[in-house]
């Protein structure tokens, strides 16, 4: 279904000393091949920490060494189905560091890709921006794919499987979440509060329910923060939280920040689901 993460909650510079902050789950079919949270180089040699689709090569949250940032969620409709290119690619590009957000936009297709939002940004230079394929005021009708997007301003943004901000339960909890977190200095409490979001596994019911076009007993079982549907062989695979403590003097080739990205990879076994186990962990360090 997707090559995507499906949830996101991430704040830019709401809070002094946390410039950025991120939680989020990647949903997929179990039996889909991935790496987990690792460092691995792109074709052009740039080093990207992040996980990696195995498949189709691209990845669905990366940072490399140099600023930059990509995250990825697929936009859910009935229409759903093999694009002619791995939206992961798209991260991919933004990472290699080639091009400018300008250029980002003329590279993209629209119609090669099934329903994407990419988010990027590039800390060093202060920008954010969001790009899609499906039309904001109506992201799971039956539109040809177009292109839309815009700069992001300083913020609080939730992000699932329609367009950004859309209000959907599971993305209002997490923000809450991610909100309650913000205050410096991030510490266990923090972290314990995100991790309670991200595991919560309770269902939405009847009008809270977003209309997709995919069917209604399938968009309720995607309608909690934590999916899980064994019987489909799908559900959530991984879990992540990224914060950057900035320093209080800024390095002279760089920002100064120190950034923590912490994973846990859920597997499908019921003693496996989101319990946050240390042998379920993997960290990786990373300086701008």
């Amino acid at each position: 279904m997707t090559d995507a993460m499906c949830l996101i909650a991430f704040a830019i510079d709401v809070e002094a000393g946390v410039p950025l902050l991120i939680a989020g789950n990647r949903d997929e079919f179990f039996e889909r091949p991935t790496a987990p949270l690792h460092r691995w180089a792109l074709p052009n040699g740039v080093e990207v920490v992040g996980g990696r689709d195995l498949r189709d090569g691209g990845t669905w949250l990366g940072l490399n060494t140099q600023g930059r940032l990509a995250m990825l969620t697929n936009v859910r409709s009935a229409q759903m189905g093999p694009a002619a290119r791995s939206r992961g690619e798209l991260a991919s590009r933004w990472l290699a560091g080639d091009l400018s957000w300008e250029q980002l936009l003329d590279s993209i297709s629209p119609a090669d890709y099934g329903g994407f939002n990419l988010v990027v940004g590039d800390a060093r230079l202060g920008f954010w921006g969001w790009v899609s394929n499906r039309n904001p005021a109506d992201p799971h009708g039956e539109a040809p794919p177009d292109l839309f997007s815009r700069q992001l301003p300083s913020g609080l943004y939730g992000l699932s499987n329609a367009t950004l901000d859309t209000g959907w339960p599971k993305a209002l909890h997490l923000k809450d979440a991610l909100a309650a977190a913000m205050p410096s200095p991030f510490n266990e409490r923090n972290q314990a509060q995100l991790l309670q979001a991200l595991g919560n596994s309770q269902l939405v019911d009847g009008g809270q329910l977003p209309a997709t076009g995919v069917p209604q007993d399938w968009e309720r079982s995607l309608s909690s923060p934590f999916v899980n549907i064994p019987e489909r062989g799908y559900g959530t695979r991984s879990s992540l939280l990224v914060r950057v403590l900035q320093q209080p003097d800024q390095a002279a080739s760089g920002l100064g920040w120190q950034l923590s990205l912490d994973e846990w990879t859920h597997g499908n076994a019921p003693e496996d689901r989101a319990v946050w186990r240390e042998d379920q962990r993997r960290t990786e360090r990373l300086s701008w």
